[in-house]
């Protein structure tokens, strides 16, 4: 009877301790799991995913459940009023892409912004209800469950729900983020009952903050799917409260808003295939334009982050940044966009030859400036039981959107509207752009650097990374793939290392304050290179399969919040 009683004792024991999630937070060492791996840069959202996939999901269910949950517990980025991007690709090698990016709304028009003297009036574009564009989160997520998803839509946003209607603690970047952004919050009271107390006093660190409006619309969602958000209640909730406070997005504009499934960009970096997101995003398609320039070097005998490597790079990034504003903007408006030039060896060949190994190019300021982007995005990687694997990059634009809730539906409206180029024709060295691929129109998705990649091998994904970052993304998501392939980094060590930063006008090369060495950067200075020292740039998340050991590795940047690899 013991003996018995002993036995069932321990195999409920052994159960829950398989059941148990595995969890790392940032840094070089990675996780290794054997079911699967969410890395977000919240462990709570990642939790869920985890949760998700415990329950028979897979990596979209996963990725859509993560999604659902950053909007509560990462609202400076994690959203269900904005926009992004998705790649996925199974374990049989099948790929595909989601845009869910943000659109100008029907009442769009190209110079809406700007004043009687051809400038931009009080920053409008990205400080008004004017710089919110028609939000495609929710009908991404639903579109890429619908395809692809195995558990019933309910199940996975059920625990964003729980989590809006039950509360979190305030972590101290929420805590942090409350307080920077108070100015905002006294100018909207809509914004006000949401983030600060019932008595209009801040929320302090480690209280538990409630967020039951947003619930409310989460539940509409949950039992209505993309209607829940594009019709009915929340569709008439929003376009009221933009008819009331000088915004243009209507009810029609929701109804008729679209999700997008495109097929991948594709290409090759010393064998391996770089699965990633075609424009509207402009990421997959200039990565690849620059791996295609650095294949032709032997980067490893250089030393990682040496002042040879740094000078190819730059160089590479330089060239890859002036085709990007040339040519690359919302496809359904601009059919002739050259991608398959773009992205040929042969272009690369081209480039190459007018790379002079010793010293750094000039950027012409007669040539393409880069308009800006805000850095304040969030990016989540998955890997699930099978080795399907799911990339995601969506955001606001700017830390927290445009600040300003919906009232009486407790989520965020974006200011994406500021990507588009505002001032026609007008391109300058401060970095304003004026190029016509991404001018304002109606219905048009605006250009974005958001750069969600999955590295295939003998077509089946390896790993996937991504990142926030604005107009950096890009430059980050390359050098984590080139650490990886070219320095053998592991997942975690890749997404750690120092990186730097050019995009062809300003002529100037960003590098991260630490971890270069100070007789390198004076050698890259030496080639004619213009440094400037900057704070962290982006957050890497990502997860590896690794085929030697047949477990999943998975990386969480520590560079940005209270995000961990979650696995189990």
């Amino acid at each position: 009877m013991k003996m018995r009683l002993l036995a069932r004792t321990l195999a409920i024991v052994l159960s829950l301790l398989m059941s148990v999630s595995l969890f790392a937070e940032g840094g070089r060492t990675p996780l290794r799991a054997k079911n699967g791996i969410v890395s977000s840069v919240s462990r709570t959202a990642s939790q869920v995913g985890v949760d998700i996939m415990k329950q028979g999901g897979n990596a979209i269910d996963a990725a859509v459940a993560t999604a659902f949950a950053l909007a509560v517990t990462w609202p400076s980025a994690g959203n269900i009023g904005g926009g992004g991007f998705m790649v996925y690709q199974g374990a049989d090698g099948h790929a595909t892409t989601f845009d869910f990016r943000e659109k100008a709304p029907l009442a769009a028009t190209e110079r809406m912004y700007l004043g009687l003297d051809g400038l931009v009036v009080n920053n409008s574009n990205h400080r008004s209800l004017l710089s919110v564009g028609v939000p495609g989160t929710v009908a991404g997520l639903y579109q890429s469950h619908q395809k692809l998803g195995k558990l019933p839509w309910a199940d996975v946003v059920a625990p964003a729900v729980a989590l809006a209607r039950d509360g979190i603690p305030v972590t101290w970047d929420l805590y942090t983020g409350f307080r920077s952004n108070q100015s905002f919050w006294d100018q909207y009271p809509s914004s006000a009952a949401v983030f600060l107390k019932a008595d209009g006093s801040p929320y302090e660190f480690g209280d538990t903050w409630k967020q039951p409006d947003l619930a409310a619309t989460l539940e509409l969602i949950q039992k209505q799917g993309r209607d829940g958000f594009y019709k009915g209640k929340n569709a008439k909730m929003l376009a009221d409260f933009m008819r009331a406070n000088g915004g243009i997005i209507t009810e029609e504009d929701l109804e008729k808003y679209e999700a997008v499934e495109r097929e991948p960009v594709r290409g090759t970096y010393r064998g391996y295939e770089i699965i990633s997101m075609p424009p509207p995003s402009s990421g997959g398609v200039v990565m690849i334009e620059m791996l295609n320039i650095l294949e032709g070097y032997d980067l490893a005998s250089m030393g990682h982050n040496s002042a040879q490597y740094l000078h190819l790079l730059t160089e590479a990034m330089r060239r890859g940044y002036a085709d990007r504003a040339e040519f690359l903007g919302d496809p359904d408006f601009n059919e002739s966009m050259p991608l398959d030039r773009l992205m040929s060896k042969e272009h690369a060949d081209k480039l190459r030859a007018t790379i002079d190994m010793d010293k750094a190019s000039v950027s012409d300021e007669k040539e393409f400036a880069q308009i800006y982007e805000s850095e304040d995005t969030t990016h989540f990687s998955v890997v699930d039981k099978d080795g399907s694997m799911v990339s995601v990059t969506y955001t606001l634009e700017n830390s927290y959107g445009s600040r300003i809730v919906a009232e009486g539906a407790g989520y965020l409206l974006n200011n994406e509207m500021g990507d588009f180029n505002a001032v026609p024709g007008v391109t300058n060295r401060n970095g304003q752009i004026g190029t016509a691929p991404n001018l304002i129109e109606p219905e048009k998705r605006m250009l974005s650097s958001m750069s969600p990649t999955i590295v295939a091998q003998d077509g089946k994904p390896l790993f996937a990374v991504g990142s926030p970052g604005g107009r950096t993304i890009i430059n980050t998501t390359m050098q984590t793939i080139l650490n990886i392939i070219d320095f053998d980094m592991n997942i975690a060590e890749a997404g750690e290392a120092p990186r730097i930063h050019h995009q062809w006008l300003p002529d100037v090369t960003s590098f991260e304050g630490a971890g270069f060495s100070v007789d390198s950067m004076d050698m890259y200075e030496d080639m004619g290179h213009e440094l400037r020292s900057r704070g962290e740039q982006g957050s890497v998340m990502g997860v590896y399969h690794d085929r030697d050991t047949g477990l999943f590795m998975g990386g969480s940047d520590s560079r940005v919040g209270d995000g961990a690899a979650v696995g189990y």
